[in-house]
């Protein structure tokens, strides 16, 4: 299996109750990925709480079940949907880490 993080920033224009409907509208459209059956995709969450310490606004981790899996999801028409319409208009910094998980 393949995990697939996202952090992101979001950009500085908004006031804090503005970020946090942009973070629940983020974690809404990701997460509802899960059931639009995009093969090899098997679990998705997004982290819009993070403590003080963090120096990010919030996190994506997802589950796939390859590379190929990944990929295809990467260009999937619903994801891309999403992306444009719900993170990138609203996020400055994307930082991206896939591993293959240990088995």
């Amino acid at each position: 299996m393949v995990k697939h993080m996202i952090i992101w920033t979001l950009k500085n224009e908004w006031n804090e109750e503005e970020k946090k409907k942009i973070k629940m509208d983020i974690k809404k459209g990701l997460e509802g990925l899960l059931y639009e059956n995009i093969p090899g995709l098997l679990d998705i969450h997004v982290e819009i709480n993070p403590l003080s310490s963090s120096n990010a606004d919030l996190m994506l981790l997802s589950t796939f079940a390859d590379e190929q899996s990944l990929l295809n999801y990467a260009s999937h028409p619903k994801h891309v949907a999403v992306a444009n319409e719900k993170v990138r208009p609203f996020t400055m910094i994307r930082s991206c880490f896939d591993y293959v998980m240990d088995e």
